[in-house]
């Protein structure tokens, strides 16, 4: 019966880590282009981590910049990753798309971590916040159609 439990518990591991590895933003691997996700909220701006302080959380490795940010990561993995997998959440809200981000543009939202696009004098973060009620809601109902 234990066995059946832990091989169970292995393959739906699996499935979620290559489902997420799948969906998620992700270069070679690593999350928000090596930034680490905890200084968005502790320091309130990018902070590049470093691939010395690395883990890996069901398939998708996020970079840290400090011991203690990698240690806030593990106690409570999910309110540090960055929502729509990492995705532009303006891109996520009006289109459905995936589009890629600047890590260095970020908004916190309800407690979350949201990327945005900007280039060529295109900044997604300021159409955001024109709509953002709007946008977070369609985002939230669009990233359920990759990853539910």
């Amino acid at each position: 019966m234990i066995l059946i439990l832990v091989l169970l518990s292995t393959t739906t591991f699996a499935q979620t880590a290559a489902k997420r590895s799948a969906e998620f933003n992700l270069e070679k691997k690593v999350a928000i282009q090596g930034y680490d996700p905890v200084a968005y909220f502790t320091k309130k701006k990018a902070v590049k981590g470093k691939s010395t302080m690395a883990i890996s959380y069901e398939g998708v490795i996020y970079y840290f910049s400090s011991q203690t940010n990698k240690e806030t990561f593990v106690k409570n993995p999910t309110n540090y990753e960055p929502q729509y997998g990492g995705w532009c959440a303006y891109a996520m809200g009006a289109t459905g798309e995936k589009v890629e981000v600047d890590p260095e543009t970020f908004k916190i939202v309800d407690g979350k971590l949201n990327l945005y696009y900007n280039a060529y004098f295109n900044n997604t973060l300021k159409s955001w916040n024109k709509d953002e009620v709007n946008l977070k809601k369609k985002a939230d109902a669009n990233w359920k159609k990759f990853f539910n």
